[in-house]
This record gives C-alpha cells, structure tokens and sequence, in this order.
C-alpha cells in the first residue's frame, strides 16, 4: 500500500481511504504550488505534467510541455468546436492552451479551490473567460448532466483516482455519444521489485500523492468493460525521456538550496517528499520500472 491508501482496484473502506487522498492531494498542490513555478513551469505554460520531445532540436523545456497538449489534442482528433471536460485541471495551462491555440470551449475541474482560483484569474489575465469555465469538482464525481461534453481529458490526472474504473465511468456518463477520452499518463511495467527498486516506486508515489498506477493490459480492458470503443494507444516513453532527464537535472542543481532550506526548517514534510521524487522518476522510467502512454477512447 502507499501510505495509508489502497493500491487494489476496490475496497470496502473506499470511502473513507477516498476521503483522506483527496485531502491529501489538495494539500499537495496547495503546498508546492510556488515549487512548480521556481522549478518547473511558467506562467504561460502553466504545465503540471511531462513534456514531450522529438526533434532533432536542442530540448527546449517550454516548448515539450506545451508540445505534450499538442500531441495529446491531435492524437484524439479534437476539433475547435468541440466542448471539452479537462478533467483535473490543476491551475488550467491545458484548458487556456486549448481555448488559446483552437478556440475550443473548455471546462476545467480540480478538487483545489485556490487552483481554480488561480486558473480563473489567469483566464482573465489572458482575456479568455468567455471560453473557459473552472470549477471544483472531483472527476469521479461530477454535477454535469449526462453527454455534457465531446471530450474528457486527463493530462496525468487519471492517476490520482483510487479505483480508475470510477473516473472512466463517469468520463463515459459525462461524454456524448461518439465523444472522445484523452488520456497520458505513467502505466507501470513490472508489479515485483527488488528493495531498491521498491524504494523508488513508493518514492515516486508518495512524493506525488499517486494512490496507485495501472498497467497499459489492466487499464486498456478498464476502458472496454466500460463501455468504450476504439480504444488506440501510442508509447510515447521516449518522447518523455528528456523531460524525465531536465527534472532530475534541475533537483541535483536545486539540492543546496533544498538541503540548506531543509535545515532551517523551511520546507515541509510535503515538499521534502516532493523534491525527491525528482530523483525517483528518472529511476522510475529510465529503470524501465514503469512507461509513459498516451490513451484515446471513443463513446
């Protein structure tokens, strides 16, 4: 188990386990809100997930953040005039760069009233309130009527439900017929580990506050048994390589900071666990402990 959740498909004590993650997560984001900005996005990306990179270009961080919104939004054939659900939204870089770059009507959900706060400021900032909605709402969970929108998307926020079926359920519910999910997200390779490796995994889920992650056999039949078609998946792992590559150079670069912070009594329990997962998730993936895919599903 990680921490005190569960890492099965389903448990009598979901509720209350359900209770606690989300607690938990909002006081992850909430607490390393400034950390994400001093070491990985920007206020125009306002990127919380990987990038993606394959050009024969120098790595620029920026531009594979933005990239990753790119090849997601092109994988899943989403179209202008769609309406789109960004399911966990975090502070809204998908959902602006979507009504920014396609003019698409968005809404987007997170768990954490100051990140919908933020999100919504920003799309004043950016003079783009009048297609983007944000509001808090727990994906598993929603108020929205049955086939609200064309497409769900879930750029590394499907992680964060305990029992994935509950999210593609109501990602089901929320979709009109011949809607899409889009979907990227870390799927795990191996399910027995030596202790080092075992260390990394629950460094990599604990610093992130992940209840637990699928496997691409396990998540693929998730989405058939709920009823979604076409189901088309791309590996983009080496894509993602890069990125996973920059995090663990900037947390060696960032370390005095961190260890002289650390003993002032500066960073808490959160963000120390936080900062160490930028160690952990070069391990993870270049180990080849676990890999990076990118999901599309039709209703």
């Amino acid at each position: 188990p990680n921490k005190a959740y569960h890492s099965n498909e389903a448990s009598v004590d979901d509720a209350r386990v359900n209770e606690q993650l989300l607690a938990d997560t909002i006081n992850y984001y909430e607490d390393c809100h400034h950390d994400y900005f001093f070491a990985w996005c920007n206020r125009q990306n306002l990127a919380l997930h990987y990038g993606y990179w394959d050009s024969d270009q120098p790595y620029n961080h920026h531009q594979a953040l933005i990239n990753t919104n790119a090849i997601l939004y092109k994988k899943a054939q989403i179209k202008p005039s769609e309406h789109v659900l960004d399911a966990g939204c975090g502070i809204g870089g998908s959902t602006l760069w979507m009504a920014n770059a396609h003019q698409n009507q968005v809404t987007g959900i997170t768990i954490s009233e100051k990140q919908a706060n933020y999100a919504k400021n920003h799309a004043k900032r950016r003079q783009l309130d009048h297609l983007v909605d944000f509001k808090v709402a727990n994906y598993c969970q929603t108020e929205f009527d049955d086939e609200s929108f064309d497409v769900i998307w879930a750029l590394e926020s499907a992680c964060y439900a305990l029992n994935k079926t509950d999210f593609l359920k109501e990602a089901y519910r929320l979709l009109r017929k011949g809607g899409r999910l889009a979907l990227c997200d870390a799927f795990m390779l191996q399910r027995e580990f030596n202790e080092t490796q075992w260390q990394t995994v629950m460094t990599f889920l604990n610093g992130w506050m992940v209840p637990n992650l699928s496997d691409r056999v396990s998540f693929n039949q998730l989405l058939l048994e709920t009823g979604f078609s076409d189901v088309q998946l791309t590996d983009i792992s080496q894509q993602v390589l890069p990125s996973s590559k920059h995090m663990h150079k900037v947390a060696k670069r960032l370390y005095p900071i961190h260890k002289v912070s650390q003993c002032l009594g500066l960073r808490s329990k959160t963000q120390i666990e936080n900062y160490q997962v930028g160690f952990a998730q070069y391990d993870f993936f270049h180990d080849r402990l676990a890999e990076y895919c990118l999901f599309t599903a039709t209703k």
